[in-house]
């Protein structure tokens, strides 16, 4: 681990950024260039003391996972997010087409939208990050572990997903999981954690096995979808994804269907926050 080189780098990275990079609201007159300690610590998730202890070279040597929300919350690129890592003294991660490092071209859209639901998924269904409107409509979906970090996966084995939709659009939904599925498989070629979803959705589901034999392959999602919430009941939403080049990773951005109540609900949805949220 080299503490001078990625102390220094952290707080030239740091330096770098200005509070409208991340969706911050720059506030009154700063005396120093970029961003505060303590943002990057909030973006982060940490503490404010483990990461000015990084910036001044006496802090641990950081684990991978605290090295990939660093890397997030400084909008690093993949080259920069290797060198970090060669720096606190980890191999970097290796470059496949899946990575649950956000595209800093996502990133900077997803912290511009603050009045519509919107979030990040990857091609396997993991959501890799959202905005506060869409952790009110549904939820904090970030903080699963295993297999259940999968939508697809969930979709068959946790009745919770399922509510979120009405029940007149389960048969469609099941449809387009295991499409959308199966198209990952198939981009990801031998990816091990897709295998394990096929195969473990095989053994748990009969209704997937069943949609599984008849090889759908879709890679998209639905224009427009009706979402439930556990207070304000259906909200017609149109859904407008953004993908990545390798398709691997896209912003999917939810607005309200035009004619429907979903617009007052959504307005109402960005007052109260997480309050309502199940």
């Amino acid at each position: 681990m080299n503490r001078a080189e990625l102390a220094d780098f952290l707080r030239t990275r740091r330096e770098s950024m200005q509070p409208s990079d991340v969706g911050m609201n720059p506030g009154q007159r700063r005396r120093a260039p970029g961003l505060r300690r303590e943002e990057v610590a909030s973006l982060a998730g940490m503490s404010t003391d483990y990461y000015a202890r990084l910036e001044q070279q006496r802090g641990p040597q950081p684990s991978e996972q605290m090295l990939t929300a660093i890397a997030r919350a400084l909008r690093l690129t993949l080259d920069e997010r290797d060198h970090l890592f060669r720096l606190a003294g980890h191999h970097a991660p290796a470059h496949v087409n899946r990575s649950d490092h956000v595209a800093p071209a996502l990133l900077r859209v997803l912290d511009r939208l603050d009045d519509t639901p919107a979030l990040v998924v990857s091609d396997l269904g993991f959501t890799l990050a959202q905005n506060a409107m869409a952790t009110a409509l549904i939820g904090d979906e970030t903080n699963y572990t295993g297999l259940a970090r999968s939508t697809y996966y969930r979709w068959f084995t946790d009745a919770a997903a399922r509510a979120r939709y009405p029940e007149r659009d389960h048969a469609h939904q099941s449809r387009v999981q295991a499409a959308g599925l199966r198209a990952a498989l198939s981009a990801g070629g031998a990816d091990p954690t897709a295998t394990a979803i096929v195969a473990e959705l095989l053994r748990r589901s009969p209704e997937f096995a069943e949609i599984w034999a008849e090889h759908l392959v879709a890679r998209r999602f639905d224009d427009h979808k009706t979402l439930v919430h556990p207070e304000l009941g259906e909200i017609e939403v149109d859904c407008q994804p953004l993908f990545t080049e390798n398709q691997a990773q896209a912003l999917l951005v939810l607005t309200p269907r035009a004619g429907s109540d979903a617009a007052e609900k959504l307005r109402l949805l960005q007052v109260v926050g997480t309050t309502f949220t199940a």
